[in-house]
């Protein structure tokens, strides 16, 4: 998406309401936003009805995560901390 944040290059590690909504708008201005869920603690927003028809997503999911990449990772495992630290190589 163009826009004033184009090129610019964010990974969120936010969870629940305010990190994840600060980063929406950031990507609704044209950055880049790859989110990093955890793969051993869910965002409980995900499990927030009312959920979307016929899935299990929720509608708090699906609005905060527009026009964001998603990567799951166990950060409790050295695998998962070499790949973060290769993504802020890449990220700003």
């Amino acid at each position: 998406m163009a826009g004033p944040l184009k090129g610019l290059k964010i990974l969120d590690f936010s969870t629940l309401l305010p990190g994840p909504y600060a980063t929406m708008f950031l990507g609704d201005m044209g950055a880049e936003v790859l989110k990093i869920a955890s793969g051993s603690r869910p965002d409980l927003a995900a499990f927030a009805p009312p959920m979307l028809p016929g899935t299990d997503l929720s509608f708090a999911t699906a609005f905060l995560g527009r026009g964001k990449q998603c990567m799951t990772l166990d950060l409790k495992k050295s695998e998962a901390i070499t790949i973060v630290h290769q993504l802020l190589a890449e990220y700003d």
